[in-house]
């Protein structure tokens, strides 16, 4: 797929309308959803008094975090995917944008903290899109991402183009070394990174009991699993700015 040509907007604009992001999960991936959402969660700093939410999708994160007190900015660049999300999550903390997250609509040093999950191995230009999100978060705060671990890239032959299109859209596949050279910002402070999500537990449909375990015992029941047979499926990145 040549991704220089790949008119990004459009297609996440008809996306958004073919396919509900709002729609309920179930079985194993609502499980593995659930994880995710817990991981980011748990590194999301607790003095973080605003969040912007890129790529909201479903808008879990307002509805976690305004709970909190969090001011939460759902960012779309679907009409529909953000009007859902306000009606969704109804807040006083709950504000929602249409935009390009390769030109936020936001000031330098803006945000506390930025959350873009399962979004980048979507996207055209991965550096432009770090360092541009990297840009709003204010000294001191972080932008984390998670995405899929070293994904082996698929493809299917589209039946209207007669042209290889890659499933699901992901056209990026990532480690923690790609992850860590995307950003050129002079102020960044550190980088840390997790995975997570053993495969085994996953296709094995674990899930039908660990979905009832607390997400700090099945943290650990995931390590394990990891120091055995190492196939995570997720990574979580989280850029942290000099203060």
């Amino acid at each position: 797929m040549n991704t220089e040509k790949f008119d990004y907007i459009n297609h996440y604009k008809i996306d958004a309308e073919e396919f509900d992001y709002f729609e309920e999960r179930t079985g194993a991936t609502e499980d593995d959803e659930k994880r995710v959402h817990e991981f980011i969660i748990s590194t999301v700093n607790q003095k973080t008094k605003s969040i912007l939410d890129v790529g909201c999708g479903s808008a879990w994160v307002a509805g976690y975090f305004t709970k909190k007190g969090v001011s939460v900015i759902s960012f779309d660049i679907s009409d529909k995917n953000v009007k859902k999300a306000v009606q969704e999550v109804v807040s006083d903390h709950h504000f929602a944008t249409v935009g390009d997250s390769f030109k936020l609509p936001f000031k330098d040093n803006s945000i506390d903290s930025v959350i873009a999950s399962e979004v980048i191995e979507h996207v055209i230009n991965p550096p432009d899109f770090v360092n541009e999100l990297f840009r709003v978060v204010k000294p001191g705060g972080s932008l984390i991402i998670t995405t899929p671990y070293k994904e082996k890239l698929r493809y299917y032959l589209c039946i209207h183009c007669n042209k290889k299109t890659p499933v699901h859209a992901h056209i990026h596949s990532f480690d923690e070394k790609r992850l860590f050279s995307l950003i050129t910002s002079a102020n960044l402070k550190t980088t840390d990174w997790k995975t997570f999500g053993n495969k085994l537990l996953i296709f094995g449909r674990t899930y039908i009991v660990l979905k009832y375990f607390p997400f700090k015992l099945w943290k650990i029941i995931d390590s394990i699993f990891n120091m055995i047979y190492n196939v995570p499926v997720h990574i979580i990145v989280e850029y942290k700015k000099l203060s």
